[in-house]
């Protein structure tokens, strides 16, 4: 049974649109001792908002996802242990679209997104240095400069700041008065370290930057750009990023591998599976507005799609963009219905046709 979720009180995410007093508890509520950071916020510091395109965008993402109720449960198990859920599923099931509807829920701004291939490190994650564009300006400077080619880079160089700026979850990291949301999409690719080597970030709640650890005496504090905007600085003293709420980490999984032991112990992990005819019909109602039960040629579409994913994956979003070609129009005579369906719901595993 696919029933609307009924909220509850202990909820703080809903997935039915923003709650001020809700992300308030989120702000607010006690965090268990062993999730309790200490982070200080710069005060100079302004995360974006619930406002510009890359809110609107992860807004817009956000409200059309539909939870099921044990599906928010979880969700929210997480929240309350400030723990990373592990998302896993078929592909085009809604793994990455719970990260931006947990995110518009709550109103925590846009989503961190840190997407992940077979050549991603952890640094990757937390940030980038440009070690030879520092070098190369050095040195540049030093031919402007007659009778400074002795001169150390460390003493005449550039400043480190203008080359340094944090990724995803190094910014996601950052002491903040509300946690953000961070995507980690496909980690079952990653390198076999990579899950090992987020173990130490994800109990510490933060990091140290080396490149700047090293400089600590001579430059305690120092201003670079974040993900969400490098000329958007922020303050980070003697090189040390470490969070005051840890963030939301959604971490998104197609089964390609297992995790170890040690790695499951740390996250919630949630399961979704291929909807079912009442939850797409809630699906096509948010997204689309129509009713499938009052149109016999848009619910026609829902059990082509059933029977077909029976047979082979098939994403939520062919069957959104079936009806809106219908809706549009577009494959309307009864003679074009098989090759209207071959074309816009071909299997993404099993046989093709």
């Amino acid at each position: 049974m696919e029933a609307e979720a009924v909220a509850k009180d202990w909820w703080l995410y809903h997935g039915s649109g923003p709650g001020e007093d809700r992300r308030t508890r989120l702000e607010t509520g006690s965090p268990p001792p062993w999730r309790d950071f200490t982070g200080l916020p710069d005060p100079g510091y302004a995360p974006p908002g619930c406002a510009g395109p890359a809110w609107e965008r992860t807004r817009r993402r956000g409200e059309g996802y539909v939870p099921d109720g044990p599906e928010t449960d979880v969700v929210n198990t997480a929240l309350h242990l400030r723990r990373p859920l592990l998302i896993t599923g078929r592909p085009g099931v809604g793994k990455s679209t719970l990260a931006y509807s947990i995110a518009a829920d709550l109103a925590l701004g846009p989503v961190l997104h840190w997407p992940v291939t077979s050549r991603t490190v952890l640094r990757d994650g937390l940030y980038l240095y440009d070690a030879v564009g520092r070098l190369q300006e050095a040195g540049l400077e030093q031919l402007r400069t007659p009778g400074t080619t002795d001169r150390p880079v460390a003493a005449g160089g550039p400043s480190i700041s203008r080359y340094l700026r944090l990724g995803p979850l190094g910014t996601a990291l950052l002491p903040q008065t509300r946690p953000r949301v961070l995507l980690v999409d496909e980690i079952d690719k990653s390198d076999i370290d990579l899950p090992g080597d987020l173990l130490t970030v994800f109990e510490d709640g933060g990091f140290l930057i080396p490149e700047l650890a090293r400089l600590a005496q001579e430059e305690p504090a120092v201003a670079i750009g974040t993900e969400d905007d490098p000329e958007a600085t922020v303050r980070i003293t003697q090189g040390r990023v470490q969070c005051r709420h840890f963030p939301v980490v959604v971490l998104t999984s197609n089964g390609e591998r297992d995790f170890p032991p040690a790695f499951l112990r740390r996250c919630v992990r949630l399961h979704l599976e291929q909807p079912g005819p009442e939850k797409l019909a809630r699906i096509v109602r948010q997204r689309l507005g129509v009713d499938i039960e009052e149109h016999a040629e848009y619910a026609d579409l829902v059990r082509a799609f059933l029977d077909r994913g029976a047979e082979g994956d098939l994403a939520t979003d062919q069957l959104l963009n079936a009806i809106q070609l219908r809706l549009a129009g577009a494959w309307s005579a009864p003679a074009d219905r098989r090759q209207f369906l071959d074309t816009v719901m071909q299997r993404l595993t099993g046989p093709t046709a």
